[in-house]
């Protein structure tokens, strides 16, 4: 595999030197995210395999070309789990698209983003340095949290090579239960619940229904069902799985899909078309043909942002930031990819 590395590595110092722009793929199940870039290739889907893994220690570390399902199914043998739930989007996703995107699934709620399952990575930058940051396990991870950087940043500020992530074990128990609400008061329940020790691994508002998922002991999920009330629901794994990967019925359309995180108590926005709500409230889907500034600026009036998530309609993907974090961005892209070859504008078009 080491002589895999040296090829990208070799990639990597030629389009330095030819100030070459670079475009890193591996699965390209996510391919969608993020804005259309044209540049030459640089393929990682042969870079794979479980570098170490100690089930004992909860951590993984692996190839950034591994296949996620190979991850998920090494560690469910030992009744371990990823505690982000990460999306798949497609059979062939890999553990650096993961990373790269940074999207996280229903369990995020109370488990953690993709970014707080990170404990190092393994990076080339745009000169084709071998770079390491953080560790192995919690204890060993010091110092300034480059790791965490990368995670979301689409390739833009270097190659991921190998990623160590965290693990949880696998709950012993998990239901499901629904209450129909209306939106705001479903928005409530969520939040007040937020504020006790409620085994909640992941909410979802359909805009009928709220759905309710319950992990721990069988004794303590009953407890919850008595408080919450509702029913409880059947086939609960398809149910979230169709949730994360997005072929619940919400999400089939052909309607522009916007990513909206605001703080979770806030009520309803106010933009067209239909919406979900996960995250306990913090995480709003809109299917909508609204224009993409009054999405943005109702975004920016309750402490939000957007991102047009699917159905790029638009050359701005993401929110805009301000002149000063757009500054820093710059810097960081400059101390990591000096000449601006890779991914070069997936993310903004200055980046």
């Amino acid at each position: 595999m080491s002589d895999y590395r040296d090829e990208i590595t070799s990639k990597l110092e030629d389009a330095f030197q030819q100030k070459k722009a670079l475009q890193i793929k591996a699965g390209s199940t996510k391919q969608f995210y993020g804005r259309d870039i044209y540049a030459e290739e640089l393929a990682l889907t042969d870079h794979t395999g479980i570098i170490e893994y100690e089930p004992s220690e909860l951590y993984i570390t692996a190839r950034s070309g591994t296949p996620l399902r190979e991850i998920e199914q090494a560690i469910a043998e030992q009744h371990q789990i990823l505690p982000c739930e990460p999306p798949y989007f497609g059979a062939n996703a890999t553990l650096g698209g993961t990373v790269a995107c940074g999207l996280a699934g229903p369990r995020r709620v109370n488990a953690g983003s993709v970014r707080d399952c990170i404990l190092g990575t393994e990076i080339l930058n745009g000169k084709g340095e071998l770079l390491r940051f953080g560790g192995k396990v919690m204890k060993n991870v010091a110092g300034y949290d480059v790791s965490r950087l990368i995670c979301g940043a689409l390739g833009t500020l270097g190659v991921l090579m190998s990623v160590s992530l965290r693990l949880l074990p696998k709950p012993a128990c998990e239901q499901t239960i629904v209450l129909t609400l209306d939106s705001n008061a479903a928005i409530n329940k969520m939040n007040l619940w937020t504020n006790t020790p409620m085994p909640i691994s992941a909410t979802f508002y359909d805009g009928h229904d709220l759905y309710i998922r319950l992990s721990s002991s069988l004794s303590a999920i009953e407890a919850c069902k008595k408080e919450i009330g509702g029913e409880s629901i059947d086939e609960k794994d398809i149910f979230w799985t169709n949730i994360k990967e997005q072929t619940h019925n919400f999400f089939i359309s052909d309607k522009p899909l916007w990513r909206i995180s605001v703080p979770p108590n806030t009520e309803t926005l106010n933009i067209s078309g239909e919406n979900a709500i996960e995250w306990n409230g913090a995480l709003r889907w809109h299917k909508s043909d609204a224009d993409e500034n009054s999405i943005r600026t109702e975004a920016e009036r309750v402490g939000g942002h957007a991102t047009l998530f699917k159905g790029n309609t638009t050359d701005q993907v993401f929110h805009p930031l301000s002149k000063p974090s757009m500054k820093l961005h710059k810097k960081l892209k400059q101390v990591l990819d000096p000449v601006g070859i890779l991914n070069p504008g997936k993310m903004f078009a200055e980046l």
